[in-house]
């Protein structure tokens, strides 16, 4: 394999555990996917059995094993796979940059997304028969993938409860993992063997990652308005409507025009967490600047639709209903990009909504330059609605249906963080005599 000039060093390790779904979503015929996956799964078994990081140098050494004398045909399938998987790798390393015009697709056609393996194809199978979300099959996927990987050189196919109790024990001894991690993990695999593949596991034991209660982080409503400060324009409208809506960051981010009632004071909120649509509060300051942004976004809407720029993405089967919806004015982002980007996917141009990454490195930088000493994402903003609501005195249900909790005990977690828990107990210092 060629040497190359990467910043990851030929002897930096490479960690890519989720180069299987970054394959199967690229654009390569399916021939040479599945033809890069074998070849990756050989060397990472190689990797493993010689306990040793995969790096650019012992893929060298591997392939000159292998192929002592050069192709003469060319590029042998092995080096083209591990030049495919390291400089992947590079592309997704922290502080290099995406392709200019790229973005993190929605979820591709179904019926090009099927997967490669047999066992993964059942776990596709079996993920939709269920209608779960599609970031829930892609979570299922990368799971399913990691086990795949731990159990090589078998096929989940021949697992059994005790290879699921190995690889969950791992997770929580020799990887430190979080106990959600390890829930989680063990929710995708035990679907994938039990629903999909359908073995019988029995009772499962294994060590299970040391339980911690953490509390949330909250903002002061003082800390609030420094933050809103040091935002402006289109990206402060953003951060007020998180907090005085109590949305998730993607629940945000794919608001659509026709999901905003300015008359009602209500915003609509469709496929949150659980695929659940719900109504929550529209707050009645941010109202004249929706009106001002809703008359500028026309205007953008004007130009897109006199450039015939493709219409906005829909859901798969919206989009064969309804074709032409994605060019309607009600089906436009709330908060789109301000420059168009390629779907990789299907190769199409056109305007998506403002990124994930984006908008929390701006949340991120306003809060430093606001001095706030806590670590603060998009999701705190949410975070400190409830709390601030509970203090306020509204009761818990109504918060519950606001933030769209299925279970009462999860929102009860606010009641840890207000400024007076409990019934105000008062602190025995505050008692003592000045």
């Amino acid at each position: 394999m060629a040497q190359s000039a990467s910043p990851l060093g030929h002897r930096q390790p490479v960690s890519f555990p989720e180069w299987n779904e970054v394959l199967w979503r690229s654009p390569l015929p399916p021939a040479v996917k599945a033809a890069h996956a074998r070849e990756i799964v050989a060397f990472l078994r190689h990797c493993r059995d010689r306990h040793a990081p995969a790096t650019l140098l012992l893929a060298k050494a591997y392939i000159d094993g292998l192929e002592p004398a050069p192709d003469p045909a060319g590029a042998s399938p092995r080096r083209e796979a591990l030049r495919w998987f390291f400089r992947t790798a590079r592309a997704r390393a922290p502080g290099v940059p995406p392709a200019a015009g790229v973005h993190q697709p929605e979820p591709p056609p179904a019926a090009t997304d099927l997967g490669v393996s047999e066992w993964e194809t059942a776990l596709i199978r079996a993920v939709r028969e269920r209608h779960f979300q599609w970031r829930t099959e892609q979570t299922y996927r990368q799971w399913a993938a990691r086990f795949a990987r731990f159990i090589a050189p078998d096929s989940p196919h021949k697992a059994d409860a005790g290879r699921l109790e190995a690889f969950l024990s791992d997770l929580a001894v020799r990887q430190r993992a979080s106990p959600a991690t390890q829930k989680q993990a063990l929710n995708a695999i035990v679907f994938l063997l039990q629903e999909a593949l359908h073995h019988d596991l029995g009772e499962l034991r294994f060590h299970r990652a040391r339980r911690v209660q953490r509390i949330p982080v909250v903002l002061t409503t003082a800390e609030c308005g420094r933050l809103f400060a040091q935002l402006e324009g289109t990206t402060r409208l953003m951060a007020e409507l998180a907090y005085g809506s109590g949305l998730r960051l993607l629940e945000l981010l794919r608001l659509r025009v026709k999901d905003v009632d300015l008359e009602r004071g209500q915003l609509t909120v469709r496929g949150g967490k659980g695929d659940k649509d719900r109504v929550t509060v529209l707050p009645a300051r941010l109202v004249a600047p929706l009106t001002d942004h809703l008359g500028r976004l026309r205007g953008l809407y004007l130009q897109d639709r006199r450039e015939n720029l493709p219409g906005v993405w829909l859901l798969e089967g919206l989009a064969r209903k309804y074709p032409r919806a994605g060019t309607e004015w009600s089906w436009q982002w709330l908060f789109p990009s301000r420059e168009t980007a390629i779907d990789p996917q299907t190769g199409v141009r056109r305007r998506h909504h403002v990124l994930e990454g984006a908008f929390q490195a701006v949340v991120k930088r306003a809060a430093q330059r606001a001095g706030l000493n806590k670590r603060v994402t998009p999701h705190v903003l949410r975070h400190s609605f409830a709390t601030h609501l509970l203090e306020s005195g509204t009761d818990i249900r109504t918060l519950q249906d606001l933030l769209g909790h299925s279970s009462v005990e999860t929102t009860q977690i606010y009641t840890h963080v207000m400024q007076k828990p409990g019934l105000g107990v008062r602190s025995p210092l505050d008692a003592l005599a000045p």
